[in-house]
């Protein structure tokens, strides 16, 4: 796909990630745009599967053009107009977190219900992999037990956002009814679901305040009811907590490989859900 050449002045910026920013056309309020910082190659991806997942039917705003002001490259999506993230939704309301956390479980139970043409995305286990091969911060016993974990966790063949946080899911409403999408989808792969939901505990729970204020705009106390109210909803009132907790935790340890692949450092507060169970 060849990029086509925008001027940036035409946009207005709205917000930033850790790997791009996003903008809203200034003239033209159906176009929103997000821009990577850096590796241009993840903005051809990540377009190429959000049409993908767009086709399937998976709620997401509709992609559109890759573009390029030269210097960075980016994609454009139609804009949803009003929107808010779940997690942005917490920070402003946070008596409403557990509503939040039993609605965004709604959302990732449907996600992991699709089954997807295997031949059309990747692995999340031959993902993790890859990511482990490029990690120099791992020791080669600590990755071949990683290695070892993550071949004999469970197949699957449905959908998996593959980087499940509740920042990355939106919402409008209109008349108390809500109308939710996923976002930012270059990770997204098939496999266990519990490879994502391991991504929303280490969200939820796993970090600094100072972290959780700046990022997802509430206190750890929010952020840890809306994983309570989350986890029920997820896995359903019957279900052993406390083993499925055990499990949660290793998978959100293993989230640790995607992160440090971004941050370029060693995540030592993730690792530590690892040491004992993996390694």
């Amino acid at each position: 796909m060849e990029p086509i050449l925008i001027d940036l002045n035409d946009y207005v910026r709205t917000g930033e990630g850790a790997n791009g920013a996003s903008y809203n056309h200034k003239t033209d309020p159906s176009i929103m745009m997000k821009m990577y910082f850096r590796n241009f190659e993840a903005a051809a991806l990540e377009l190429e599967l959000a049409k993908k997942v767009y086709d399937m039917g998976i709620p997401t705003p509709e992609p559109g053009d890759l573009v390029t002001d030269g210097k960075q490259m980016g994609i454009r999506f139609r804009r949803i107009d009003g929107k808010k993230s779940y997690s942005r939704a917490c920070g402003d309301n946070p008596e409403k977190a557990p509503e939040y956390g039993r609605e965004f479980a709604q959302l990732c139970k449907k996600l992991h219900s699709v089954h997807v043409d295997t031949t059309q995305f990747e692995n999340v286990k031959d993902r993790l992999y890859n990511m482990l091969d490029a990690n120099p911060d791992f020791t080669a016993e600590q990755k071949q037990k990683l290695r070892d974990f993550i071949a004999a966790a469970p197949d699957g063949d449905t959908a998996i956002h593959g980087d499940l946080q509740f920042g990355n899911a939106i919402f409008t409403e209109k008349d108390g009814v809500r109308t939710s999408y996923f976002i930012d989808l270059g990770d997204f792969c098939y496999g266990y679901p519990m490879f994502d939901i391991g991504m929303v505990y280490l969200c939820c729970c796993l970090n600094d305040e100072s972290w959780t204020m700046e990022v997802n705009h509430m206190t750890n106390a929010t952020a840890a009811r809306f994983w309570d109210a989350f986890a029920l909803e997820y896995f359903g009132a019957d279900a052993n907590m406390e083993e499925v907790m055990k499990q949660v935790k290793i998978y959100a340890g293993l989230k640790t490989i995607m992160i440090e692949r971004d941050t370029h450092c060693p995540m030592p507060q993730f690792r530590a859900m690892l040491e004992g169970t993996i390694y």
